[in-house]
């Protein structure tokens, strides 16, 4: 995969651990059989962060009444995760720590209509790590809104998953090619010094 990725790979920015946050999106039980295979990955990216003492952000997506406050999602895809329910749940194996910022939110992005700019840019943080579901859709979209608020963005491809390989291929050719330097987690855990 990361082959044909390679004509996309134009930009190269060393990643600042000392100004870098993780962001994990959406490891919740609704999503589990998707990141079954990039658990070992995520568990690494919190290891080396909590290590170094940088921040890390949980999105948890979730709604509390789908038809008010689903918005385009609901009318979409015609259901959504419930607030409150076991599908709403982040994962026993990736149990955020004290003090880790879990992040509710209720669009693809991570930004929108949430506290997460002010949040990050509050702990000088500039460059932003994102793991997680869905590569192509909530990974993707909080990546390009990463992007457009100037962060530095650092999407890791084998810490991230979706449906469909072809789906995911798609994401990190155009990420790569106009918003974010697409890592490995070993790239990553190597930029960090660790």
């Amino acid at each position: 995969m990361v082959e044909e990725m390679v004509p996309y790979m134009r930009r190269r920015f060393k990643l600042n651990w000392q100004k870098a946050a993780l962001l994990v999106i959406d490891v919740q039980e609704y999503f589990r059989p998707l990141f079954s295979g990039i658990l070992g990955n995520i568990k690494r990216l919190l290891w080396a962060f909590r290590t170094l003492e940088r921040p890390v952000v949980f999105t948890v997506h979730g709604h509390r009444d789908p038809e008010r406050d689903g918005g385009m999602l609901y009318r979409w895809w015609g259901e959504l995760i419930r607030e409150g329910t076991f599908d709403h749940r982040i994962v026993q194996e990736l149990e955020p720590k004290e003090g880790e910022k879990i992040l509710p939110k209720r669009r693809y992005s991570a930004f929108y209509g949430t506290d997460l700019e002010g949040y990050l840019r509050g702990l000088g943080v500039e460059e932003v790590v994102i793991c997680g579901v869905m590569t192509n859709l909530c990974c993707e979209t909080t990546a390009r809104d990463a992007f457009m608020r100037d962060f530095l963005v650092f999407f890791v491809h084998d810490a991230t998953a979706t449906s469909l390989k072809e789906l995911h291929l798609a994401s990190l050719k155009n990420l790569a090619y106009g918003f974010a330097v697409v890592l490995s987690t070993e790239e990553v855990i190597k930029e960090l010094g660790l």
